[in-house]
């Protein structure tokens, strides 16, 4: 082989391969061990590591060490580094110009290669910082995640209207762009921590439509992609994201079986502010020791963090994990801790609701002085107000309703029962476990809320129902 076919052989490689392929290539050419040293790191042949330093101790370019058998073939890169070989005695008569040749085209790629990986470690620290301001936002911590957005680029929202985008994995660059455009780079977007599928995105309320039968920023996504989907919330306050996010959500799963593919949060009262009034006292009461909650030990988690993981649990059940970027052990041990301040058994749906609706309840804050003395005695008297049992018969119309399947009230009535599991549900309504699911996915297209995809409305629907027998 003569030496400029050696020559394309190694831009070839070094474009198409990159410097694995090259040096793989260049120790099969040359029958021996090729490689790139660094006296500093000494990782490689011991007359390898000992030729770069002296190199660099001299300042020059190129070397040859001769040893007992071999003979080491040195090139200066750059950084202190050098393209080194270690060569059976005789070695190739060529060894020298082949690797001088390919000393350059390797020095390039490996530039190449590092500012890729320089790259990749910003745009994960990007990601990663995104991440944080949507949990600070979902933890009520304003001002930080304010802070922090502020650094990143663009400035939240507020007032804002939040989407949820449904796509492929590989579309949510296009998505992120297409985005970007039609907002004018004022959209604040974000990768969603559990659903790989799902980009988060806070929109400033004046660019979003305020019809939700024409969203032309819904549509646009959508067409991005045939299987695209678009659930978006209703005006909100950046600290009422967490209600943002859970309407868009619940209009996500209406987006899907919609021609349009894109749906905006229906109509209907809010149970946090139907539950304020009569139910705050209640739920400061209900969270007081976890509120009060000191750990032993300074690595233990905190009141604060004891609150985000009960609140990332109730939303994404065992998904809370790639939210809080903790073990599933960690998340068990934490729940457990829980369940003892606050003398709940989480297994049962009825303390699951009212967890969740306490934490809705409350700032996050410790409770005042007092707030246990004006308290609701439970949840039962909390759901008698007839504040309550207006939002409860709201809330549940829909099943009963001309436009309702048959049996959609006895459906959701057993699925609550058995604390919204769908195999002993199935069991208990004599359907198959898919054929339940189908029931469950018609009534999510009645409420117009998630059910069987977290976050879901079994919450909110155990809690109606509840306070709708209170109220017989």
């Amino acid at each position: 082989m003569s030496r400029s076919d050696d020559v394309l052989k190694v831009h070839r490689l070094a474009h198409t391969g990159g410097s694995a392929a090259l040096l793989e290539w260049l120790a099969g050419r040359l029958g021996g061990w090729a490689g790139v040293v660094d006296a500093e790191e000494g990782r490689g042949p011991e007359s390898a590591v000992r030729g770069v330093a002296e190199m660099n101790a001299r300042g020059v370019r190129s070397a040859i060490l001769h040893g007992a058998g071999s003979a080491t073939l040195l090139f200066a890169l750059d950084g202190g580094r050098a393209l080194a070989a270690v060569l059976s005695r005789p070695h190739h008569p060529e060894a020298s110009t082949l690797l001088a040749d390919a000393a350059v085209p390797l020095a390039l790629v490996l530039r190449a290669e590092e500012a890729a990986r320089r790259e990749a470690r910003a745009a994960l620290a990007e990601s990663r910082a995104r991440e944080a301001v949507l949990h600070l936002l979902m933890n009520g911590r304003l001002s930080t995640a304010r802070q922090v957005a502020e650094a990143l680029g663009p400035t939240l929202p507020e007032p804002m209207r939040m989407y949820v985008v449904e796509c492929r994995t590989g579309q949510r660059g296009e998505v992120t762009r297409r985005c970007e455009e039609l907002t004018g780079g004022r959209a604040w977007i974000v990768r969603c921590p559990v659903y790989v599928r799902h980009l988060i995105v806070l929109v400033p309320a004046d660019l979003a439509a305020a019809s939700a039968d024409h969203d032309p920023l819904a549509g646009a996504l959508v067409e991005v992609a045939p299987d695209c989907a678009v659930g978006a919330s209703g005006e909100m306050c950046l600290r009422e994201a967490p209600a943002a996010y859970t309407q868009a959500f619940h209009a996500l799963a209406v987006a899907r079986g919609r021609d349009e593919r894109h749906a905006r949060f229906g109509p209907g009262p809010e149970l946090a502010l139907a539950a304020h009034g009569a139910g705050a006292g209640w739920a400061e009461a209900l969270l007081a020791p976890l509120h009060a909650y000191e750990p032993r030990r300074p690595q233990d988690p905190g009141a604060q963090e004891l609150r985000a993981t009960a609140h990332a649990w109730l939303n994404f059940t065992s998904h809370a994990t790639r939210l809080l970027k903790i073990h599933r052990n960690t998340l068990a041990a934490r729940l457990r801790l829980v369940e003892t301040l606050l003398g709940l058994d989480l297994a049962h749906l009825g303390d699951q609701a009212a967890l969740s609706l306490a934490l809705r309840l409350t700032p996050g804050a410790r409770p005042g002085p007092g707030a246990a003395a004006a308290a609701a005695s439970d949840l039962d008297e909390v759901l008698r107000d007839p504040r309550l049992t207006a939002w409860a018969r709201a809330h549940l119309r829909p099943l009963t309703g001309p436009d309702a399947p048959s049996g959609a009230r006895a459906t959701v009535r057993t699925w609550l029962a058995h604390d919204a599991q769908l195999v002993p549900a199935a069991a208990a309504l004599g359907v198959s476990v898919p054929g339940a699911r189908k029931r469950l996915t018609r009534v999510e297209a009645l409420l117009e809320r998630s059910l069987l995809q977290s976050p879901s409305a079994r919450h909110d629907l155990w809690l109606a129902q509840r306070a709708e027998e209170l109220a017989r």
